[in-house]
């Protein structure tokens, strides 16, 4: 017969049965709690970078390497191809203007120079004896006209005193024909005598202007080579450092081969190089950033050198305090080149999860949960990047290297 069960009895199964239940889900929820860590990937928060969006302004920069060089610097070249004879300087020491840095070889000059005053010697005694000889043959053509002048008196008479006896009948025809011809001749002989005296002066004036050319040109040439003899004796053209210097003694050198140059002290400018995919964005007249350890100078793009080599382009900047104490030649420094300024824009500190401009995926950070989401990413100053679009102030940014999660949409963060 069939007992009736209580129902405290009841009551207390069921309590028991919903226990069970509880506990079997409760380790059914840990247990794939569980495994969802041990599969869904997770990065702690102090193994990565995460920035946080900001309101602030920012400056577009064009990041450059940069050497510091003096603004003033001049090369000394050899005049001609010699060797050096002596040295006078040290490389790296101050020098005043005029002081002598190294001497050249200089003897084969002096020949040559030599050899010219020679020359220049020859030329004087020619232009005296050409001057010698025109006078002589002036003064024996004017002896000769004057005897000629003589003789034409002469015969003049002669011929006078013949026509007045050949009216009387005293003379022959034949005699008195003589006498005009006499005439004749001397008047010929007087006018080739004085037309001789033209042209051998004209001979002689142009073999004077001739020789007196090549003593211009030969004085001409040793200026050239007394020149050529000063700058053997190489000096600094104005105060400031040897910063090189030809200082091997009997070393040979070509003409036009540099042997020193002298720059300018403490007084500086900055040469940039940078890739020539930048070249379109670059013009004089850009402000320029120069930074050097925590030091920051202000600049301003002087001259875009127009001359590609090896995909790299160079400028030149002038700095706003070319003297600075922390300037040397050839410091290296960065050299940010700014091309537009904006304000009150969302900026994030940059890192490598941004490369360069446009749409961009980047995990947000919101509830311990990075979630990859396209951001619009604008100007960069090579700290900072401006967010166009996607996110809002206040929102975390994982900005270092996620391109292990590239291929997830979401990355738990532990903290």
């Amino acid at each position: 017969m069939d007992t009736q069960i209580s129902p405290h009895l009841i009551a207390r199964r069921q309590r028991k049965t919903a226990l069970v239940v509880a506990a079997l889900l409760a380790t059914l929820s840990l247990t794939a709690w569980a495994i969802n860590r041990a599969v869904s990937p997770s990065v702690d928060a102090g193994g990565v970078s995460i920035a946080t969006i900001r309101v602030g302004n920012i400056a577009n920069t064009i990041n450059a390497a940069g050497v510091v060089i003096p603004v003033h610097e001049e090369m000394v070249s050899s005049p001609v191809q010699t060797r050096v004879a002596k040295v006078y300087a040290k490389l790296g020491q101050q020098v005043q203007e005029g002081e002598l840095l190294l001497e050249l070889d200089h003897r084969t000059i002096q020949l040559a120079i030599e050899s010219l005053r020679d020359q220049l010697a020859q030329q004087e005694n020619r232009i005296l004896a050409l001057t010698l000889e025109m006078d002589q043959k002036r003064k024996q053509l004017t002896s000769a006209i004057e005897l000629l002048e003589l003789d034409l008196q002469a015969t003049r008479v002669k011929l006078g005193r013949y026509q007045t006896l050949r009216k009387a009948g005293g003379v022959s025809a034949e005699d008195l024909l003589t006498a005009e011809l006499n005439v004749q001749r001397t008047e010929i002989l007087l006018r080739q005598h004085r037309e001789q005296i033209e042209d051998s002066k004209r001979v002689t004036s142009s073999n004077i202007e001739g020789a007196r050319l090549q003593k211009s040109i030969l004085q001409k040439q040793l200026q050239e080579q007394q020149q050529l003899l000063a700058q053997t004796q190489v000096r600094a053209p104005f105060a400031g450092m040897l910063t090189w210097l030809l200082a091997d003694e009997g070393a040979s050198v070509n003409t036009g081969q540099l042997v020193a140059k002298v720059s300018e002290l403490n007084n500086y400018k900055v040469e940039a190089s940078l890739s020539d995919f930048h070249a379109r964005a670059l013009n004089a007249g850009q402000k320029v950033l120069v930074e050097q350890g925590n030091v920051k100078l202000n600049g301003t793009v002087q001259t875009v050198l127009p001359e590609i080599q090896n995909g790299t382009v160079k400028l030149l900047v002038t700095l706003a305090e070319p003297h600075h104490n922390i300037l040397r030649n050839k410091l290296r420094v960065e050299v940010n080149i700014i091309t537009e300024q904006k304000q009150n824009a969302l900026l994030a500190d940059n890192g490598p999860a941004f490369n360069g401009r446009g749409p961009q995926d980047i995990f947000v950070v919101r509830d311990g949960v990075a979630r990859k989401t396209t951001l619009n990413i604008g100007a960069s100053d090579g700290k900072a990047v401006e967010i166009l679009s996607g996110a809002r102030a206040g929102d975390q940014l994982i900005i270092s290297d996620t391109s292990r999660y590239k291929d997830r949409d979401s990355v738990r963060v532990a903290q």
